[in-house]
């Protein structure tokens, strides 16, 4: 149960980053790579404040550091950018659909096991959000340059996640991650940076979503990940998109439609026959029934 808890709540914050970062960048309130540069800075001195405060060391592998600072650069600058020209929903499928289907196939090249069960959930939950965030018809196409940066963001994503398994001191690897990641992002700013935009609001936003939703909330998801097969950690994101929807509702007063209703009630039942069907669960279950006869 508090598995399901910490992993609600890392969704939670994985989710405020979108409205977050819907505020700054279509807001106007702040450059689109200038915005995810500082989410890092913040992020990187959160993080490190409180490691010192725990008495952490942040020395760390550095190989391991670099693959991790790079994946999460590379995910924060074609996150950025692609929302730049990309209809949020739309964006949040095609960067959800490539995390999941990077992990699944991580998972499956690399011998953890995924059971048929897992499989048509996964579709499941893809086919609800695909329902809930396609444009409509008569709905221009997505352009395919912002498309394939918001791809490209999903591979960084997936493989920043896939990293994270191994993480033994989650806290101080986040830590050394979004610093690296910072140093990282300045020639993303330096190359797809426009006119730098920061206002005070904006500022503010990136701070609020470096420190707190990106920050502690990426050191949580390091730290649950371990418990997670690469199939139930896929899945379990499609969940993000659809509570970012939900939030927009309520916060920003966009309408709650029936296909919403029906797309969300898809992506979390797809998300429930994933963590049910994982391989072993039911040996688990019977092992422990018969224990207690």
């Amino acid at each position: 149960m508090r598995l399901i808890f910490l992993v609600s709540l890392t969704m939670v914050a994985f989710a405020a980053n979108s409205i977050l970062g819907r505020l700054a960048i279509g807001g106007g309130y702040m450059e689109a790579t200038s915005f995810g540069l500082l989410r890092l800075f913040s992020g990187a001195v959160t993080l490190s404040a409180l490691c010192i405060l725990r008495g952490l060391s942040v020395r760390r592998n550095l190989r391991q550091t670099l693959w991790g600072a790079a994946a999460l650069s590379i995910y924060i600058v074609g996150f950025s950018v692609a929302y730049q020209d990309l209809d949020a929903g739309l964006g949040a499928l095609i960067l959800f659909g490539v995390v999941q289907v990077s992990m699944f196939l991580w998972g499956s090249f690399s011998g953890s096991p995924v059971s048929w069960g897992q499989i048509g959930g996964a579709g499941i939950a893809f086919a609800g959000l695909a329902f809930v965030v396609w444009p409509s018809g008569g709905a221009s196409a997505a352009p395919l340059g912002a498309s394939l940066l918001m791809a490209l963001g999903g591979l960084g994503w997936a493989a920043y996640s896939l990293l994270g398994r191994g993480a033994r001191a989650p806290l101080a690897a986040t830590a050394v991650n979004f610093a690296v990641a910072t140093l990282m992002m300045v020639p993303g700013v330096l190359l797809f940076g426009g006119d730098i935009v920061v206002t005070r609001t904006g500022g503010l936003l990136a701070v609020l979503s470096g420190a707190v939703t990106s920050g502690l909330g990426y050191a949580l998801w390091y730290h649950v990940l371990p418990r997670l097969s690469p199939a139930v950690a896929a899945t379990v994101q499609l969940s993000v998109p659809v509570i970012a929807i939900l939030a927009g509702a309520a916060l920003l007063g966009e309408a709650i439609t029936v296909s919403l209703v029906i797309g969300s009630t898809a992506v979390l039942g797809g998300i429930a026959v994933v963590v049910l069907s994982a391989p072993g669960r039911r040996t688990a279950a019977h092992s422990k029934t018969v224990a207690e006869r």
